[in-house]
């Protein structure tokens, strides 16, 4: 037994589910704390107290044994304990991702364990809690919101003033506060948790195969928001009134749903319906599921309704169902990402380590992109789901809709592989509302799997691989956005509109920026209007009024003209696309302003301010400005985007710079029409149609088509896919000695030096004759280029100093190149900053627009 003092229990506290009781100590009562022990106590019934909290029921005789106890120590014990404590008040006002996450249930839960009175809302801020009680008390209640909150909660500050004491006898929730400007961090969309899912699966649960099972823990959260302050109200699920024992478990400080916004059942929560292909109803509920269930095993295309839009499905393993989606939406040859049904499905179509595991079995669940396995004789995914492709993109379920598809106790199974692609038509936006679904996936799908909780947000999923002991982010959506990224300094209020390719937006004030989800390529008008309702959005989540818009230095890009169209009358600040490639990799490691460093910035277009195509560039840069120290030689780019759908275009034009004539028993010459050649050879001799370019995606694409790995493309970066993935089956050993770049000095003090790879061509061009296979091609490629970066980064350590270098821009989605890269600069004792948080291609380039238009 502990020390303690014994007293008798009055009354149990109304309001603090059976958490308080009014404790009678030797003629004082006392609120105590009951939380602690096996059962409350009843009236009548003796407990012994310490610090607050009773920590066993004892029986009269024991009471009577405790006081005589601490009368023989002296009275110094009984003082210590039973002394009253000054009351105090404060008010905690806390910032962060602190909604839709259960942090008010936490608030009023913690309250009630330290016997504290007081009341907890959501506001336009965050959080707001009063709390009154003993000094020691409140003091651990302010350390454990920051040290113990709910798991999906970040926590970024707390704000404590003192309050002057007003009593009371309860703790409330409040209604949530509109009064003041909107600033608060949501939550992301997350994955269905252990308990859901537990609760999914139990034939005694009352939510036993419920496809919108939730909790404060997992679930939509950003897609679903209509409003802020973040309550059911202010969200797509206020048409949905809770049952009895819907609101009894949100009522209930002690369960798990307590406040959980999206909270639903069986009985009271959306519906599920399978529509077929002339819009009539085949079914709702668990006869939807089966029937959707039996079409895709039959080979069927069925739209599917998920949290942040609509995917096409179909059984990853039938050949024929993927040809005809692909056909369908006219994907070319670009990959399908796949769902499995668990952990030991997706082991045996891709190779995944520990690492890999964890971020494919995450709370986030975005796509992986994993080595594939070779498959035995009749496993495997079909071959059109990722025709020519080293990788497979892989997700988990992540929604308890998803789980019951693919089948739960004894459904009859159904295919355990899904390709789940986007629901659009090429180019577009993700189709989210229910009638459009209907009319433009009509050409696309034979049946639509939907539900009536409208989507409120368009948000794809993400896309992410772990190379380098780190996350590499391809495509931050879904599970990530909106979270905000904590900036190195603060910035007045900004709206970045981002690149034309892969675009996101972002809002910044103060010392939090905003990068919002996906929104794709901006060459439909309908991503167009995407980018201006997710601007929309990310202002009413974040109350940023921004004083000026920041976009793109290309004069063409329709992000650009987007910012200049939403301007009304505010200035609109241009940034060099490869400046805001490192500034993005500066910004996201906490790199504070004036530090420079040594920045590499390679990708496959760029608007240069020479009027160039840049992408292979070497820059000595802080936020505030940037000098191009090196870059690759300039070859001809002919055509635009004709050469970039085809890579032998550019292998030619890399044969003209260096001088190697166009012999027809190399690959990308025989590839090439007469007829073009000879337009080719024109352009290149005259300049008429050509834009210089030192574009580093563009030189793999060459030398894929140099080696005989790809002559045309069906979407960007193809071809330098292809040849990662040759590079990657080489051994080192093997693979030998990489080629060798030419390094040029400027003419001119002051001139950037030229990194010129014609000898790389050249070496190229020998070892295509003389049959070396393409993966070693690839292999002494590959590291060619990172042994380049090396030795430009020796060069300009020399001669400024610097010793952090920064890699940004879209070839170092690479994951050998960026593996090889970071291992031969951290060797040479280089600080690497790479990026971990933002993809390091286009999507994540609009925060360092905002950084660099932030620092003058």
């Amino acid at each position: 037994m502990c020390l303690g003092i014994p007293g008798r229990v009055v009354e149990i506290v109304e309001g603090y589910a059976d958490q308080l009781a009014l404790v009678d100590v030797e003629g004082a009562r006392r609120r105590i704390n009951v939380g602690m022990l096996d059962s409350p106590p009843a009236a009548g019934d003796w407990v012994l107290l310490h610090m607050g909290f009773a920590m066993e029921i004892i029986d009269e005789t024991k009471a009577a044994e405790a006081l005589s106890g601490l009368e023989m120590m002296g009275s110094g014990a009984r003082e210590t304990e039973d002394a009253e404590q000054p009351r105090v008040r404060r008010r905690f006002e806390v910032r962060g991702v602190v909604q839709g996450v259960g942090f008010r249930p936490f608030v009023y839960v913690t309250a009630a364990e330290l016997a504290l009175t007081g009341s907890v809302a959501n506001t336009g801020s965050g959080v707001v809690a009063e709390v009154e009680g003993d000094a020691d008390a409140v003091a651990e209640f302010g350390r454990r919101l920051q040290a113990d909150p709910p798991p999906l909660a970040v926590v970024e500050s707390v704000a404590v003033t003192e309050q002057p004491p007003t009593g009371g006898a309860e703790f409330v929730i409040a209604a949530s506060s509109t009064s003041d400007r909107v600033r608060t961090l949501v939550s992301p969309d997350t994955a269905t948790c252990r308990d859901c899912l537990a609760e999914l699966r139990d034939p005694a649960d009352r939510r036993h195969r419920h496809p919108f099972i939730t909790c404060t823990h997992c679930g939509p959260r950003f897609t679903i928001v209509t409003g802020m302050p973040y309550d059911r109200a202010a969200t797509t699920m206020a048409a949905f009134d809770m049952c009895d024992d819907c609101r009894a478990e949100y009522d209930d400080p002690r369960d798990r749903r307590f406040h959980a916004q999206p909270i639903a059942c069986h009985a009271c929560g959306p519906r599920l319906e399978l529509v077929g292909g002339q819009g009539e109803t085949l079914g709702h509920g668990d006869q939807a599921l089966r029937a959707a269930r039996q079409l895709l095993a039959g080979g069927k295309i069925v739209a599917i309704k998920g949290l942040g839009g609509y995917h096409l499905a179909c059984d990853a393993r039938d050949e024929a169902a993927v040809t005809e989606l692909r056909r369908r939406k006219q994907r070319g040859g670009k990959p399908f990402a796949v769902m499995v049904a668990d952990l030991d499905v997706a082991e045996e179509l891709v190779t995944l380590d520990d690492d890999e595991r964890d971020l494919l079995g995450g709370s986030r669940k975005p796509i992986v992109l994993l080595p594939r396995r070779t498959p035995a004789a009749g496993t495997g995914v079909a071959a059109a789901v990722a025709p020519g492709n080293p990788d497979l993109g892989v997700l988990l379920p992540y929604t308890p809709l998803h789980v019951l598809l693919f089948g739960i106790g004894d459904d009859t199974p159904g295919p355990d592989a899904l390709v789940m692609t986007s629901g659009n038509r090429s180019g577009e936006p993700i189709v989210t509302d229910d009638a459009s679904a209907l009319t433009e996936l009509a050409p696309l799908a034979d049946a639509w799997l939907r539900h009536d909780r409208p989507i409120q947000v368009p948000c794809d999923d993400s896309v992410s691989r772990f190379v380098a002991g780190a996350e590499l982010p391809l495509r931050r959506s879904r599970g990530y956005a909106p979270l905000p990224l904590a900036l190195p300094f603060d910035i007045p209020p900004l709206l970045a509109s981002g690149a034309d390719l892969k675009n996101t937006c972002a809002l910044g004030e103060g010392g939090y920026a905003w990068v919002s989800q996906h929104i794709g390529d901006m060459d439909d008008l309908s991503t167009v209007d995407a980018l201006t309702r997710t601007a929309a959005q990310l202002g009413l989540l974040t109350g940023v009024e921004p004083e000026q818009l920041v976009a793109d230095a290309h004069p063409g890009y329709r992000s650009g003209a987007w910012a200049r169209a939403h301007a009304k009358g505010r200035a609109v600040r241009t940034v060099q696309h490869h400046h805001a490639h490192i500034a993005a990799v500066l910004g996201e490691h906490g790199v504070g302003p004036g530090e420079r460093v040594i920045g590499f910035a390679y990708d496959g277009t760029g608007h240069g301010p020479d009027g160039a195509v840049w992408g292979g560039e070497t820059l000595i840069a802080d936020y505030k400005s940037y000098r191009r120290a090196a870059h690759l030689a300039y070859v001809p780019l002919a055509g635009g985007d004709a050469s970039v759908l085809r890579p032998y275009r550019m292998a030619l034009a890399q044969l003209y710079a260096a001088k190697i004539p166009w012999d027809e028993k190399l690959p990308a010459v025989a590839a090439c029409p007469a007829k073009e050649r000879d337009v080719l050879a024109h352009q290149f001799a005259t300049d008429f149609g050509c834009v210089p370019t030192s574009s580093m995606g563009r030189l793999f694409d060459a030398v894929a088509s140099l080696a005989g790995v790809r002559h045309e493309v069906a979407y960007e970066a193809e071809a330098a896919i292809a040849l990662e993935g040759l590079a990657r089956s080489a051994s080192g050993e093997a693979a030998g000695t990489p080629y060798d770049f030419g390094v040029l000095a400027g003419r001119d003090v002051g001139e950037p030096v030229v990194a010129d790879a014609a000898p790389v061509i050249r070496a190229v061009v020998s070892d295509v004759r003389a049959g070396v296979p393409p993966e070693l091609i690839a292999a002494r490629f590959h590291a060619a280029v990172a042994a380049l970066t090396v030795d430009l980064a020796e060069l300009f350590r020399h001669r400024t100093g610097l010793g952090v270098v920064a890699l940004g821009g879209g070839v170092f989605q690479n994951a050998v190149l960026l593996e090889e890269t970071q291992r031969a600069l951290r060797a040479r004792d280089f600080t690497v900053l790479r990026p971990r948080l933002l993809p390091p291609n286009d999507g994540g380039i609009a925060l360092g627009q905002l950084l660099i238009a932030a620092s003058g």
